[in-house]
């Protein structure tokens, strides 16, 4: 009987964390088509690719991880507070979870030869396994392809519209009162900001929330400059970290923007940092 209710609790689980898989969206590739994307008009030609339609919540990462690290607790706000390994291992876990097949090799022993950062302790290498469909960090160039609109853009500033406080929670916003005055840390913390549960504002045209604003989502991609073809130059180092994209409630309507390039040390946290997952299959 032990064995028997044991069983069913399992597949309850794993019945729950498809179920919560089912908020993929498939982004059909192509050519960028917002112009002002930092790869519109350079030949770039994105594969298709699954991403979520909302951040990563509280409810979702404590369901995989078996705790929350967020300052804002909430099961519906998106998880905070989690740096850039955290969300490989999460992607890890939630494969297994799920029955499928882990995308990422992490080597916790081996210190990674192209991380120079001084401020990261951790460094971790950490490979990806060709043809796996687990869950993963999208890449920079799936990012803000997706945010832009992808095949369905209509080249708004911000992802899903030119009116950032009808996509966006952002420093002005996410608070008791709306800020006017120019952007000041201390009366941030008076306003109380703080994250909001996903998908409480409008999408993109793609479906998608929360790409602009709310809290910063990590990329897989270290930080650098942008080749001809808009990608990181091959051989970029961790010099200045790991990439984020669309900003947070703490952060500027600027940072909300597709095209706005963010990093930070991988092993960073912060109250608004946190993740989308993707798929490649």
């Amino acid at each position: 009987m032990r064995k028997l209710i044991a069983g069913l609790l399992a597949v309850a689980a794993t019945a729950c964390l498809q179920a919560q898989s089912l908020s993929l969206v498939w982004i059909e590739g192509g050519a960028f088509k917002n112009p002002r994307s930092n790869y519109a008009g350079r030949g770039v030609v994105v594969p298709g690719f699954y991403l979520g339609q909302y951040e990563v919540t509280q409810r979702e990462w404590t369901a995989v991880m078996g705790a929350n690290p967020s300052q804002f607790p909430g099961a519906d706000r998106p998880v905070d507070t989690v740096s850039w390994y955290d969300c490989i291992e999460y992607c890890n876990r939630r494969s297994a979870q799920e029955g499928l097949e882990p995308y990422y090799v992490i080597a916790k022993d081996r210190p990674d030869p192209a991380n120079r950062t001084v401020v990261d302790d951790v460094k971790w290498t950490v490979t990806v396994k060709a043809g796996a469909n687990g869950y993963r960090l999208p890449s920079e160039m799936e990012w803000e392809y997706a945010a832009g609109g992808g095949q369905q853009s209509r080249g708004h500033v911000y992802s899903g519209s030119d009116d950032v406080d009808a996509v966006a929670w952002y420093w002005r916003n996410a608070g008791d009162e709306r800020l006017e005055d120019p952007w000041n840390w201390p009366r941030i913390q008076e306003n109380h900001n703080q994250t909001k549960p996903v998908g409480t504002k409008a999408p993109n045209e793609l479906g998608l929330f929360d790409l602009s604003g709310n809290v910063r989502e990590w990329c897989w991609d270290w930080f650098g400059e942008l080749d001809e073809q808009g990608a990181p130059p091959a051989g970029s180092t961790a010099e200045t970290g790991r990439v984020w994209k669309g900003g947070g409630w703490m952060g500027g309507d600027f940072c909300c923007a597709p095209a706005f390039r963010g990093s930070h040390d991988a092993n960073g946290r912060g109250p608004d940092q946190g993740l989308r997952v993707c798929r490649s299959r």
